[in-house]
């Protein structure tokens, strides 16, 4: 980790998006306070609406973005989408009523759309030795766990001394901070040939090179399996935790809590781990080892009243484990995958088509929760994410080149 901390332009990038990664969580908890107060005991339907929008956000802006802003300059689409960030956060305390926020959600959310997968563009030009590359996806991953853990707690804190809405200035804060940070990087151009190629082309090459790329046809499949089980863990723990259990709101934190550490714990050995073994050897057993918490933890549901409360962590630990080994090296296949100037194309691409896994797999873990039962609902999203994982092992052969051609 040592030369990759000396690299002062990552580490200005790298903190432009832990940073906007905070403001993002206190906006979380502040959007459900707002809710409460616009909706009353509907709080929780709007907040479905806000979860949904941020999805079809993320699925449809996402490569639309990417073909029209990539003949621009990659620092001035990341500072962009900062400063509109920004100004939908200003704007939400503001607002008096639902179809406001919502609509100011989509905004933020499709700026987000279009700064994460410039973002994650960005990173191997200036990271182009892949062992330090490696390291930072981890970093990447480590961020997006300890916003889970830090945000909710410093929005507690925050509210001691403030009203919720003050917390929506604390987000604008971290976007604007972001904005300076990116500012004062050195992002590296991409090829300007690109802007010849018609829009046609530009918004659909990134599908195109998942198609037609094993490796990549495996990764789509290994978002699916992932999505699966993982919806079930975000949509169907509160019931769990607060129906099946009867415990409070510190237990549902403490169960998220360890799904976290599992997937920090893969965060920070992942690195030596794909050095040694590779992503396909590491990625195809951690999806499959997924599927078995999947299915051993329905099985358990659905035999026992009440489980093992040990045990259900060490599940929930596991999975969060087997959640980041898959998803984490997932940068490493797209950059090995196509070269610079198909690079913002395929992340676009997996941004868009990992959430559209989710799109699909969210509802449906709130649907069969309901209908199905707790256990019936995990057997039913482990099956479905066993024959995904099927589907890489077929797609993604032992045999196929490390690097694009």
């Amino acid at each position: 980790m040592n030369a990759l901390f000396r690299n002062r332009n990552y580490l200005r990038l790298f903190a432009a998006h832990g940073i906007a990664l905070v403001g993002t969580g206190l906006m979380t908890v502040a959007l459900s306070l707002l809710a409460f107060d616009l909706a009353g005991e509907g709080a929780g339907a709007v907040l479905g609406l806000v979860f949904f929008i941020k999805m079809v956000a993320y699925v449809v802006i996402s490569p639309l973005a990417q073909a029209w802003a990539v003949i621009l300059p990659r620092r001035a689409v990341l500072i962009g989408s900062d400063i509109v960030r920004l100004a939908a956060a200003l704007s939400l305390p503001l607002v008096t009523e639902v179809w406001q926020v919502l609509s100011l959600v989509f905004v933020l959310q499709a700026a987000s759309a279009c700064f994460t997968p410039t973002y994650q563009a960005v990173l191997p030009d200036v990271l182009p030795d892949e062992r330090d590359y490696t390291r930072a996806l981890s970093l990447s991953r480590l961020a997006y766990d300890l916003e889970m853990l830090v945000s909710p707690a410093l929005a507690g804190l925050l509210l001691l001394i403030m009203p919720y809405s003050a917390l929506f200035a604390g987000t604008a804060l971290g976007f604007f901070g972001s904005a300076l940070l990116i500012a004062r990087s050195r992002v590296p151009p991409l090829d300007r040939s690109i802007e010849h190629r018609p829009f046609r082309e530009r918004l659909t090459r990134g599908v195109m090179l998942f198609l037609a790329v094993p490796r990549l046809r495996g990764l789509l499949a290994l978002d699916f399996a992932v999505a699966c089980v993982v919806a079930f863990v975000l949509v169907n723990t509160v019931v769990l935790v607060r129906g099946t259990f009867g415990a409070g709101e510190g237990a549902l934190a403490l169960a998220m809590a360890c799904f976290g550490a599992g997937s920090m714990a893969a965060a920070l050995a992942l690195p030596r781990v794909l050095e040694r073994f590779g992503n396909r050897r590491v990625m195809l057993p951690a999806g499959f080892c997924l599927v078995g918490f999947g299915g051993f933890g329905g099985l358990l549901l659905v035999g026992m009243d009440l489980p093992p409360v040990w045990l259900c962590l060490v599940l929930l630990t596991g999975a969060g484990l087997c959640y980041a080994a898959v998803l984490t090296p997932a940068g490493r296949l797209l950059t090995q995958s196509g070269n610079q100037d198909e690079r913002p194309a395929l992340f676009a691409a997996q941004f868009a088509l990992s959430h559209a896994c989710f799109l699909i797999a969210y509802p449906l873990a709130g649907w069969a929760g309901r209908d199905m039962g707790m256990g019936g609902c995990l057997l039913l999203l482990s099956g479905m994410s066993l024959a995904a994982m099927l589907a890489a092992l077929r797609v993604w052969p032992a045999r196929a080149p490390v690097k694009a051609a």
